[in-house]
């Protein structure tokens, strides 16, 4: 397989994977339990998952 679909396969598997993180039963996990320093879990919980994809999307891409 060459490597431009390689990558393209990555990305794909990085957006199901964001689809999944994002999704209601595990976004309802997190939901009303304080984090540290008492920032809601949620919260959280969502800018982790986005930074880990856009970490991942960014060491694919390259």
């Amino acid at each position: 397989m060459p490597n431009t679909s390689r990558r393209v396969l990555g990305l794909a598997v990085v957006a199901l994977l964001g689809f999944a993180l994002f999704n209601f039963p595990l976004l309802s996990l997190a939901d009303g339990h304080s984090g540290p320093l008492g920032a809601p879990a949620l919260l959280l919980y969502i800018f982790g998952v986005w930074a880990v994809l856009i970490v991942l999307a960014a060491v694919l891409r390259r």
